[in-house]
């Protein structure tokens, strides 16, 4: 007996959010789409019951990339999707799962319930160690004092909510991806990072006294003499690029956000034509992006949950070996690597982490330039590999889309109509594509980590925010057409 006949009972019988039978009119679509975005809003903003405050955050500034909230019912986010995401892109790239998910409706239902199982399972891995190890989810002691079970009473309690949150953002997302417009996890990053944006941008909190934030009312205090960024040709020149005026975050901001749209744009184009209507044609594009930049919410949460590892070894031994690292508390209560192997593993976030003429870093250039290249390595690497396996996972590589070409009687005009020409011709152009997609992906986010960007979004939270807002624009025009002339969704299914 083997490892699906064993699970076949539990895993069939994970809850899952039904398919519509017939199409879903594009208002319906929108409707549970707006609907599942307040909710999350909502629950982004109920903050756990029995929490002393808002404890420390855990993951830092990947927090914008798992769309979570801090201290919140929604605490970790998609964090554990996306790593039950690389655990199955993991096992199913070695072959170990032994599932059909192209042509066999059973292993399908076996794969869907197992990716749900492992969500539960990093549910509670991530879940715990926040509210029982170090302060990241600190209880209140005035509720201990009440509740039954004292203080380890309130902690179960938190962790209840947290896995309550994390099922939720479970089923949010797949309410969308089956009846909405787009994919819950690409909303909700979507979400997240627009709130830091238009921080960054607007807002009026005070550093102190005298320093806002948003780049507007900085500008205004510059322009009316409230704020003295120094003489212009000295320091000021530096406040104005690196420092309080933001100028080099909005620069690569804006460049993020043009070579982005230029990126998804560029494609090639393999000529179509339909078998069932004489004279139709159409083009299959194999894009630039080929795997969009969803590949890189993997890589990043990768690094996420090493530097969240790293946190709680700190957390709990106090003092680690200097090899391994040593930290340093931030001002918002994030210990931060500023030594030793979790130093050189953690990203680049800002110019003044590597610009050490600046002054804002206490590391040997040599330190720093290693940090960048462990950084730059991985994130090119690990962009293009998680795009293969994104792609085969997918069923957008050359064989899987072959069939589908061929089941919607499509051709290529000058072949014979059988899937494994359509493979071959295919195969010219997806795998080399997707490499270089995912490599590129991966060096625009560690440059634009770099340079900085509005709101302190990283360039993975950015990338992810500008690429999917483009193919939800894509698919808001297709659906359009579609109700436009219900003919074509007959046509092409």
């Amino acid at each position: 007996m083997g490892w699906k006949d064993t699970a076949e009972p539990v895993l069939t019988r994970m809850p899952t959010v039904e398919r519509p039978e017939g199409h879903v009119p594009f208002k319906r679509k929108l409707g549970w789409t707006a609907g599942v975005l307040v909710l999350y809003f909502f629950l982004t903003n109920v903050f756990l019951f029995g929490l002393q405050g808002q404890g420390s955050e855990a993951f830092g500034q990947f927090r914008s990339i798992l769309a979570g909230g801090q201290g919140t019912i929604l605490q970790l986010g998609i964090g554990p999707i996306v790593t039950a995401s690389i655990v199955l892109q993991l096992l199913g790239g070695a072959d170990l799962l032994g599932l059909d998910t192209q042509n066999n409706p059973r292993d399908q239902v076996l794969y869907q319930g197992l990716q749900k199982f492992l969500v539960l399972v990093m549910i509670c891995l991530t879940g715990l160690p926040m509210v029982f190890a170090g302060s990241f989810l600190p209880a209140s002691p005035t509720l201990a004092q009440t509740f039954p079970g004292g203080t380890f009473g309130v902690q179960w309690l938190m962790f209840a909510q947290i896995f309550v949150g994390g099922v939720l953002i479970l089923y949010m997302d797949e309410v969308i991806s089956k009846w909405g417009v787009g994919s819950g996890i690409g909303l909700f990053i979507i979400a997240g990072v627009s709130q830091r944006l238009i921080g960054g941008l607007v807002s009026t909190t005070f550093i102190g006294a005298e320093s806002e934030i948003g780049i507007i009312p900085t500008w205004i205090g510059i322009l009316t003499g409230r704020i003295d960024v120094g003489p212009i040709l000295g320091s000021g020149l530096q406040t104005l690029v690196f420092g309080q005026g933001q100028i080099l975050a909005l620069i690569t901001t804006v460049l993020i956000f043009v070579v982005v749209v230029y990126a998804e744009s560029v494609r090639v184009e393999i000529p179509l034509s339909n078998t069932r209507v004489k004279g139709a044609r159409g083009r299959f594009p194999v894009k630039l992006i080929y795997a969009s930049v969803l590949p890189m919410i993997l890589v990043r949460a990768l690094q996420a949950n090493l530097q969240f590892l790293g946190r709680i070894l700190h957390a709990q031994l106090g003092s680690m070996p200097a090899w391994l690292g040593t930290y340093q508390q931030s001002q918002g209560g994030v210990a931060n690597p500023v030594g030793g192997l979790f130093y050189y593993m953690a990203p680049v976030r800002s110019p003044g982490q590597w610009m050490w003429w600046l002054g804002q870093t206490t590391n040997e250039p040599w330190q720093i330039m290693l940090r960048v290249g462990v950084d730059l390595t991985f994130m090119v690497i690990g962009g293009a590999i998680f795009a293969i396996f994104w792609v085969e996972t997918t069923d957008m590589g050359p064989e899987a889309t072959a069939q589908q070409i061929h089941n919607s009687g499509m051709e290529i005009p000058g072949f014979r109509r059988n899937t494994s020409v359509i493979e071959k011709v295919l195969e010219r152009y997806i795998p080399q594509v997707t490499v270089i997609g995912g490599a590129l992906v991966g060096l625009l986010a560690v440059l634009a980590n770099m340079m900085g960007t509005i709101g302190e979004v990283s360039g993975t939270g950015l990338l992810l925010t500008v690429s999917i807002t483009y193919k939800i624009y894509e698919e808001i025009a297709e659906e359009q057409l579609m109700e436009m002339h219900p003919m074509m969704r007959q046509m092409f299914g």
